[in-house]
């Protein structure tokens, strides 16, 4: 079960992976607003495993510190990213004058790694490009693209640590392989699917 909450501000996408038996989950990030996201937690009556982030960028991680402590969890980043975490200029926080300097990760995530939660899998495919460690996650309800992937474009790989060549060869590598009907629950906006990407995404097919 893939549910999801947009935060304020940005307008990210917060996602709630859950296992529906066994009541456990995993929040992926949870940016601003961390009350309401609490709440909503809550009311879905899910024990949060983890709080996995798709990348390191201030607008995913707003309610991290918070969480992590209120939901007594751990939190799970792609090593490339660490960094951003703990380096205001690294998550961009400093350029809007905020300073957001969060605790290390307690997890640290490679390619192709696999997690459980409850009776479900989560499989970790590090997609660098709008980020050095950006990364999607894949289960099977569907792909969790961060920032990686949108419906009819892609993330932007114009802050410091992107590359939009790495970008698209690691949608393009990575992604395309996926089924078509794979549904995208990309970090901002609305859903889409590898199929309608793979064929109408100018970005992908070349027409950009």
């Amino acid at each position: 079960m893939i549910e999801s909450i947009k935060t304020p501000g940005m307008g990210v996408n917060c996602y709630l992976v859950a296992c529906e038996q066994t009541k456990k989950a995993i929040l992926i990030d949870p940016g601003a607003g961390s009350k309401m996201i609490e709440s909503w937690v809550k009311d879905k009556g899910f024990e949060i495993v983890n709080i996995l982030l798709t990348h390191g960028h201030y607008d995913h991680i707003g309610s991290v510190e918070y969480l992590r402590k209120e939901l007594n969890t751990e939190v799970a980043i792609h090593k490339d990213d660490a960094e951003m975490l703990t380096d205001p200029t690294k998550n961009l926080s400093s350029f809007l004058g905020k300073g957001m300097a969060l605790s290390p990760a307690e997890i640290l995530l490679e390619d192709n790694q696999e997690l459980e939660v409850g009776g479900i899998t989560l499989k970790v495919i590090h997609t660098p490009g709008h980020t050095p460690g950006g990364i999607c996650i894949l289960t099977d309800d569907g792909l969790i693209s961060g920032d990686t992937l949108f419906d009819g474009s892609v993330g932007r790989a114009d802050f410091p640590g992107g590359n939009m060549q790495v970008l698209i060869s690691s949608i393009q590598n990575k992604l395309m392989d996926l089924p078509d009907e794979t549904v995208v629950y990309p970090g901002h906006e609305s859903r889409t699917t590898i199929g309608r990407e793979r064929s109408s995404n100018p970005f992908i097919n070349g027409n950009i």
